[in-house]
């Protein structure tokens, strides 16, 4: 079910979303999104290069971030536009929870502002806003 623009009002919030951080998502989402650096998978040179292993990718957390949204907002909805800034790295063996709110509404033309913030053991991995356009009561 896709959720309608008239349903939707400023300051609800989405429901969490648990990520589990598995060396295997952290992996084959690096390689899937084309991203070869080595500090994605392999643990040894990652190790050398100063970091404690492996670590997400910004590919990856701009699709799970997008996943999050479009999983709250539904199948009729269009991302419009998406920004993010990464903080504390995605480890393996970790999880981060995705949440987020609704933080502008535009009539004009259907479109709504969620601010979003995906939080590890560490800290914050990544904030950022999200805006996409809903169907209106008529279904377009």
């Amino acid at each position: 079910m896709s959720r309608r623009f008239e349903d939707v009002t400023v300051g609800d919030a989405l429901p969490p979303l648990d990520i589990p951080l598995t060396r295997t998502l952290i992996v084959a989402t690096a390689i899937a999104s084309r991203d070869y650096q080595d500090v994605h998978h392999d643990p040894s040179l990652a190790v050398e290069r100063g970091s404690k292993d492996v670590f997400m990718n910004i590919l990856t957390t701009n699709g799970l971030v997008d996943r999050y949204v479009t999983g709250w907002a539904g199948p009729a909805a269009v991302v419009t536009a998406i920004k993010i800034r990464l903080g504390a790295p995605n480890y393996p063996g970790d999880t981060m929870v995705l949440t987020g709110s609704v933080s502008a509404k535009h009539p004009d033309d259907r479109r709504v502002e969620i601010a979003v913030r995906g939080v590890n053991a560490l800290g914050p991995h990544v904030t950022g806003t999200v805006v996409v356009r809903l169907a209106g009561e008529d279904g377009a």
